[in-house]
């Protein structure tokens, strides 16, 4: 027997894409397509599609098919991915997306927003990363008084305490990592309604059962 080598990293064209689009689609009698299905049958890899044409539903389009995929908020996608990033203790991958047990967002929705999983990240980190102080924490109202804090803790400041706790429980050291039933809360150390305010030295990561034991106690 004879081995040849055989290009496989050709550059397809446009129409080549889309026309492999059209094809799976056809093959499979589906109105539309979502990247998962295509990753299983088409042949090429939906990244490169999505490079080419820009987002994922902008390809259905040009395919003649329905746009299926819902859209989510930027927030949205954010907190879904701060989930993942919690349960996992690390910096989750693009796999990670698409464990049901982790995430409720699949990567599709992170492609089709940044194109590419790295971008997903840096835009998440940049946004953990702003001062948590823009979020107009110290807003005085009704239900604030005697305090320069809110009681609520925000996505940002919830993920800077866990990052510094190393995402387990301050009290017994579980971790959702370990065991996926696990489920991390922020606690105030000194209870606010006791005049502790919500700044990053007064919280903690505690996990719930360790939460609900301590209540108001300090």
């Amino acid at each position: 027997m004879k081995f040849e080598y055989q290009e496989y990293n050709r550059k397809a064209t446009d129409d080549e894409l889309i026309d492999d689009v059209k094809r799976v689609a056809k093959e499979h009698c589906l109105p539309s397509l979502s990247m998962h299905e295509y990753n299983a049958y088409g042949s090429f890899d939906n990244s490169t599609i999505i490079r080419r044409f820009g987002t994922w539903n902008h390809a259905l389009e040009l395919a003649g098919l329905e746009c299926r995929n819902r859209f989510y908020t930027e927030l949205e996608l954010f907190n879904n991915l701060q989930h993942v990033w919690m349960a996992k203790g690390c910096q989750p991958t693009r796999r990670d997306m698409d464990n049901k047990q982790y995430s409720t967002i699949s990567s599709g929705a992170y492609m089709r927003k940044y194109m590419k999983w790295s971008n997903a990240l840096k835009a998440f980190v940049e946004y953990i990363n702003q001062d948590v102080s823009d979020d107009s924490l110290y807003e005085v109202n009704s239900e604030t008084r005697g305090h320069k804090t809110t009681r609520d803790i925000n996505l940002r400041l919830r993920f800077k305490v866990m990052q510094r706790d190393n995402f387990k429980c301050c009290a017994c050291g579980a971790s959702p990592a370990k065991d996926p039933s696990v489920e991390l809360h922020i606690d105030h150390i000194f209870p606010w309604s006791k005049g502790g305010e919500t700044e990053i030295d007064n919280l903690q990561t505690l996990c719930s059962k360790c939460n609900l034991g301590k209540s108001d106690l300090t």
